[in-house]
């Protein structure tokens, strides 16, 4: 067995599929049979049989099959493998051209290979076991699979046991749930278990292994999670590399971040988390002013004290609203125009403007008040990871000087945040973050109202 993990998603779909089969048969369901010349017959005395028919019965219920809860896992599962197309060839079936269908037409000639002309459905280990070993073959013939983990700091998963997917061979698991997992990667010093990083790919066996690319998606991943969810996120220092069922080997990684306490991913956030992902890794700039912002946003949240995080904070916004530079003094104007509605704007505004004092404080080396600055620090993190989150999933333009100077001129919100050129816009992705705002009656603090997650 080459891929553990991939044997047990499909082993539950298995499972999960042959009691829907069987219990559609004992509600009545028939499975046609065709009758076909049997071998071993006298010479001119042909004999007959009646040959169940199982891959029809099976393909007229792929909708119900479908609708598991282990088919979505098992697609994604094949849809992150580069050769499912030679296992649909081998098997004689059309190959579609995109990954998911892909996918999908695997999970159905993998079935009708389990079940091949068998009138019941209970789930019999070895026929399963002939048709994984089919299987893999296929997907590896002439490769190996490499796996790279490594501890992601600052999340949790509610399900103790579930691997959640964000496609492309990565995905998160509780680190005890891996089979095999190094003792060293299971728990931290405080003995609890991690949530591990974890990317498979398939390669060529004298290729070295895709530290750099595990590195390039764990970071994205972090990226993804701070502005999907306000919390601090790490990915350890050490990370470790398996191929196929080798040994794991330690290797540096060096990735970093500021952990805090676990922000749980409940099960019900798992396709959202998974969907943005996604649409952070398509539409992350990598020139411009929005890719600056972007990339000195995360220097702040990978800043070990939160005030050395502030300026991060402020440069990342100065670029985005204040290009005139800070003695024009337009900050605080334009991110309340964009952050909160008109009747909070002087608030907000106020805040930002205590922070940009906080900040002349901190470098003239005297000391932050004891009391509020911690509280204005999250508020500028807040509304810089909200105005981000906003221009990825295009529901703000990119030219946030105009938005916001057309808000302070009293066009209508739905005008002034329009993109410039329609013509050129993209789709906005549903992803609802920097407004509204809200002014909590604590402290007189102003934090965005963040959609359920």
């Amino acid at each position: 067995m080459r891929n553990a993990d991939l044997h047990l998603i499909l082993e539950a779909f298995t499972t999960d599929a042959a009691a829907q089969l069987a219990a559609a048969t004992a509600e009545g369901a028939e499975i046609p049979f065709e009758l076909v010349e049997a071998e071993g017959g006298r010479r001119g005395t042909p004999l007959y049989c009646y040959r169940p028919q199982t891959d029809a019965f099976i393909d007229a219920r792929l909708g119900l099959l479908s609708a598991l809860a282990t088919y979505a896992p098992a697609a994604r599962a094949l849809a992150g493998l580069d050769r499912v197309a030679a296992y649909l060839a081998s098997r004689g079936e059309p190959v579609p051209v995109e990954p998911r269908p892909r996918a999908d037409a695997a999970l159905a000639a993998f079935l009708r290979v389990v079940f091949a002309e068998q009138s019941d459905f209970g789930f019999e280990p070895p026929r399963f076991e002939a048709a994984y070993s089919e299987l893999e073959r296929s997907l590896y013939e002439g490769q190996c699979l490499t796996t790279v983990i490594a501890p992601l700091l600052g999340i949790a998963l509610e399900d103790p046991d579930g691997e959640l997917s964000l496609g492309d061979g990565l995905s998160l698991v509780w680190a005890d749930a891996l089979a095999g997992a190094p003792v060293e990667a299971v728990r931290g010093d405080g003995g609890q278990p991690h949530v591990l990083a974890k990317l498979t790919v398939t390669q060529d066996p004298m290729q070295p292994p895709p530290l750099s690319m595990a590195r390039t998606r764990f970071r994205r991943l972090l990226t993804a999670l701070r502005l999907f969810e306000r919390g601090g996120y790490a990915v350890g220092p050490l990370a470790w590399v398996r191929i196929d069922t080798g040994p794991w080997r330690l290797v540096p990684f060096g990735v970093g971040g500021r952990p805090r306490l676990p922000v749980i991913i409940a099960p019900e956030q798992e396709d959202e988390l998974r969907a943005f992902c996604n649409l952070v890794e398509q539409r992350r700039p990598y020139e411009g002013e929005v890719a600056w912002a972007l990339a000195r946003f995360e220097m702040g949240c990978e800043r070990l004290v939160p005030f050395e995080a502030l300026t991060d904070y402020l440069l990342s916004l100065r670029v985005l609203l204040e290009p005139e530079g800070p003695d024009s003094a337009r900050l605080a104007d334009r991110l309340a125009a964009i952050c909160a509605p008109e009747e909070q704007r002087d608030v907000v505004a106020e805040r930002l403007r205590q922070t940009v004092a906080l900040e002349r404080n901190v470098i003239h080396g005297a000391a932050p008040p004891e009391a509020g600055a911690d509280e204005l620090v999250d508020e500028l993190c807040e509304h810089l990871s909200a105005l981000l989150c906003d221009v990825l999933c295009g529901h703000l333009d990119a030219d946030l000087v105009r938005v916001a100077d057309d808000l302070l001129a009293g066009l209508p919100v739905e005008e002034a945040i329009s993109v410039a050129d329609p013509e050129t816009a993209e789709e906005p992705v549903a992803f609802p973050v920097a407004a509204p705002y809200s002014v909590s009656e604590e402290a007189g603090s102003v934090m965005p109202a963040r959609h359920d997650m």
